[in-house]
């Protein structure tokens, strides 16, 4: 395994931003590693797969999780609100980080994440490569 580690600085859309990563580095299949911040403001989609919420405070990222590729990111996000209160959801657009975000990606040598139109679930879904 290879890592890519970056700062995100204020201002940075954090789906945008990692996505912007894996297409700039032609990353076949990552992992997050480690993502440590904080955001200004949060958007997630909740577990119903339609409904998002907005959270419209400064919150720190406790926990950030999922499959990065160039061809599709699947992510999942942990907050702290100001109130310490703990929400989470799939990361859309719209998550902008306040001070920073230390991210580091681990990309999965010999793998290669495909997409496949699944019937049952009604979305892209991952397929997992050997490379």
């Amino acid at each position: 395994m290879r890592t890519i580690c970056i700062r995100l600085t204020r201002g940075a859309d954090l789906k945008q931003s990692i996505v912007q990563v894996a297409k700039d580095h032609d990353i076949k299949a990552a992992v997050v590693l480690s993502a440590v911040g904080c955001l200004s403001k949060a958007i997630v989609r909740d577990a119903g797969g339609i409904d998002l919420r907005s959270v419209e405070e400064p919150c720190e990222i406790i926990s950030l999780m999922g499959t990065v590729s160039a061809l599709r990111t699947h992510l999942h996000i942990g907050l702290a609100k100001q109130s310490l209160e703990a929400i989470g959801g799939h990361l859309v657009e719209g998550c902008i980080v306040n001070t920073t975000c230390e991210l580091v990606l681990g990309i999965l040598d010999g793998w290669e994440y495909g997409v496949c139109q699944d019937e049952e679930t009604g979305y892209d879904e991952i397929i997992f490569n050997k490379a």
